[in-house]
C-alpha cells in the first residue's frame, strides 16, 4: 500500500511504483493518492484530491474527508494485509496509519520526509518507533534522523530525474504561438484549491502591475493535475485584466521557457531551480495558522531553495509581505539584464549540485523491497 496526500507526492509515489515494478512486476500495489499513482496502475481507494489542504484551520473543515479516508485504509490494512506500506509526506495522517501497520506486524516505509527539522519535531520520536525505514531527498535530512536514532538513508532528489524538458525554448514558444522576442512569465500558484483562492488573485494583480510597465509580456500557468478550470476561474483568472495562456501539459517545457516566476512556496521552486529559472515566491495562511506556525517553526526560510543552500537565493514574501505590489517589485529585480539575476542563477547553480546526480527513485525502490516483509531484494 502506498499513501500520498499531495500532487508533489503524488508524482514521486509514482516514480517510485514506476521503479518497483522494474524489479518486480507483478506486484499489487493500492492505496491514495492522484492521476499519476493511477497512471502506474495503483488501485486507488481513495482520491488524495479532496485530501490536498493546508493550515490547520484547512485541515478541520476536511475533517469529514480524512475520516473517510483513514477508515477505508485502516481496513484494508487489516482485511488484505499488504507486505510493505509506503508512506509519502503527509505526516499527521500517514502516522495514524504507520500505528496501525505496526500492530498488525507491516513493515513501514516512508519515503520524502515530513519537514519534522522545521516544526514540531518532537515528531521524530514517533517516526523512530512506527517507522522502519526512512529513504529522505534533501542532503540535511539524513544528519537530523541519524541524530534521532532513526534508520535512514539519502537517496537524492527524485526530482532530478523527474524534471526533464523534451521541447527547447523556441520549439515551446512556436508550439504555443508565443512571440520568440518577448518577455514571458511563469505564474505558479501552487497545486491544492486553497493556495488557487489564496495566490492566484495577488499572482494576476502582480502581472497586471507589471504589463503597465512592460507590455507584450506573455504571461504562463500550468494547470497543475489536481486543479480543475473552473478552480482557476473562481480564483480569479476570470477576473483578470490581463490573458493569460493555461496550460494543461508540457508542464516542465513550459518553466523552462519563462524568463522569471512567480511561484507559491513548495516543491516548485526546486522544480525551477532545477531548470535554471530565476523567481520570486510567496505564499500566505490563515492567520491563525501563521500565529502557531510562528511560534513552532524552526528554520530560517520557507522556500525548499533557500533551505538546501542554506542561505537566501530567492526572496521569499510571506503572509502581510505577500502583496501585489511587492511580488511585481521582487519580479523587477530579477529581470533579464539585472545583475542580482545573474546572482541568483549562480545560487540555483549550488542548489542543484546538493541534490544528488539522479537515480532517486531506483535506490529508494531498492531500499523499500528490503524492507519488504519477506525483503525482496
Amino acid at each position: 500500500m502506498i499513501v500520498s496526500g499531495e500532487a508533489s507526492g503524488d508524482l514521486h509515489g509514482a516514480r517510485l511504483v514506476e521503479a518497483i515494478k522494474q524489479r518486480l512486476p507483478d506486484v499489487y500495489v493500492c492505496g491514495m493518492g492522484g492521476t499519476e499513482l493511477r497512471r502506474q496502475g495503483v488501485d486507488i481507494l481513495y482520491d488524495a484530491a479532496k485530501m490536498a489542504v493546508v493550515g490547520i484551520i484547512e485541515v478541520i473543515a476536511h475533517l469529514k474527508d480524512i475520516r473517510k479516508a483513514q477508515n477505508i485504509l485502516f481496513n484494508n490494512l487489516l482485511n488484505n494485509r499488504p507486505q510493505l506500506l509506503i508512506l509519502i509526506d503527509y505526516p499527521d495522517f500517514n502516522l495514524m496509519l504507520a500505528k496501525k501497520a505496526k500492530k498488525l506486524g507491516i513493515p513501514v516505509f516512508y519515503y520524502i520526509s515530513p519537514q519534522v527539522w522545521a516544526w514540531r519535531s518532537g515528531r521524530v520520536k514517533t517516526i523512530k518507533k512506527l517507522v522502519d525505514k526512512m529513504a529522505v531527498i534533501l542532503p540535511f535530512e539524513k544528519q537530523f534522523y541519524k541524530n534521532h536514532g532513526v534508520d535512514v538513508e539519502y537517496v537524492g532528489h527524485p526530482l532530478m530525474d523527474s524534471v526533464k524538458i523534451s521541447r527547447s525554448r523556441e520549439e515551446f514558444r512556436i508550439h504555443h504561438s508565443i512571440p520568440e522576442d518577448g518577455i514571458v512569465v511563469g505564474i505558479l500558484p501552487g497545486s491544492r484549491k486553497k493556495e488557487i483562492r489564496t495566490m492566484l488573485p495577488l499572482f494576476i494583480e502582480a502581472a497586471a502591475l507589471l504589463a503597465k510597465k512592460h507590455p507584450g509580456i506573455t504571461f504562463l500557468l500550468p494547470q497543475a493535475s489536481s486543479i480543475r478550470r473552473e478552480d482557476l476561474e473562481s480564483g480569479g483568472l476570470a477576473n483578470s485584466t490581463v490573458a493569460v495562456k493555461v496550460i494543461t501539459e508540457d508542464r516542465y517545457n513550459l518553466m523552462a521557457a519563462c524568463d522569471l516566476v512567480m511561484a507559491a512556496s513548495g516543491t516548485v521552486t526546486l522544480e525551477l531551480a532545477i531548470l535554471n529559472i530565476p523567481m520570486a515566491v510567496s505564499y500566505r495562511v490563515s492567520s491563525l495558522t501563521h500565529l502557531i506556525g510562528r511560534r513552532l517553526i524552526k528554520v530560517d526560510y520557507a522556500s525548499l531553495v533557500n533551505l538546501v543552500a542554506d542561505k537566501e537565493i530567492v526572496p521569499e514574501l510571506l503572509q502581510k509581505n505577500a502583496t501585489p505590489e511587492n511580488i511585481a517589485g521582487a519580479m523587477e529585480k530579477i529581470w533579464p539584464g539585472q545583475q542580482a539575476r545573474e546572482t541568483m542563477l549562480v545560487g540555483l547553480s549550488s542548489v542543484r549540485e546538493k541534490l544528488g546526480h539522479g537515480g532517486a527513485s531506483k535506490k529508494a525502490a531498492q531500499v523499500a523491497l528490503k524492507t519488504m516483509d519477506g525483503g525482496y531484494i
